[in-house]
């Protein structure tokens, strides 16, 4: 059995969020030389500066601005994919923000799931980095992203990911696969049987974390017991 050295927590970053060990069963995804197995799911920059995610994926319901991306990248210590539209955000406006997030350091851009053929080929031929696109329907058209420029399906269909990726696997066996892994062990387990590569986490919010914390406290207890 390998025999891992003793691990560094330090004083104050021991309280830092962890993800599932669960997902350390996958593969992980190559990119650039670096393997990624875990990805959390997160654009809150004190979550993404505590907690022990190969890397971040920051995708969020608004138009993307080039302030958020710089923000996000400053304050992560790890490889960042980060959100360029698709849905609201089309056309040259996307395009551009993904040339934008190359230039300030992102690893990868992600595309949202409405985001047309041709825009996806816009982004593809603008930037050296991979286009992530993001599926959550079984009726995806996957080969013609293919055709379009993405390198790698970011998987986010509820309960039927599994599914998906599987019927992806199937089609593209050495395609790079994210996935959500749901909330357990065993859906984070189902999703790597399926065939996914990396899994992405949903932290905690700050308020429910501030909410047990507080609890404690309330309660006349320390923040490092229990």
């Amino acid at each position: 059995m390998k025999q891992f050295p003793t691990p560094i927590e330090g004083t104050y970053r021991k309280a830092a969020l962890k993800v599932p060990e669960a997902i350390y069963r996958c593969s992980g995804i190559m990119v650039f030389g670096k393997r990624i197995k875990s990805l959390v799911f997160s654009t809150d920059l004190s979550i993404i500066k505590n907690v022990n995610a190969d890397a971040i994926i920051a995708v969020y319901p608004f138009t993307p601005q080039p302030v958020i991306t710089q923000a996000l990248l400053m304050a992560a210590d790890v490889p960042a994919f980060v959100g360029v539209g698709g849905g609201l955000t089309k056309g040259l406006r996307m395009m551009n923000m993904a040339v934008f997030a190359e230039m300030q350091g992102a690893m990868g851009v992600v595309a949202n799931a409405p985001t047309s053929l041709e825009n996806l080929r816009l982004v593809s031929r603008a930037v050296d980095i991979p286009l992530i696109s993001t599926v959550v329907r079984a009726d995806t058209n996957f080969a013609a992203r293919v055709e379009s420029g993405v390198s790698i399906f970011n998987v986010s269909a509820a309960a039927q990911t599994p599914e998906i990726v599987a019927e992806i696997r199937s089609q593209y066996p050495d395609m790079p696969i994210i996935a959500t892994g749901g909330p357990t062990d065993e859906t984070i387990a189902a999703t790597i049987e399926a065939g996914a590569n990396a899994i992405t986490w949903t932290p905690p919010t700050n308020g429910e974390i501030f909410k047990g914390i507080m609890d404690r406290y309330r309660s006349g207890l320390p923040y490092e017991e229990g």
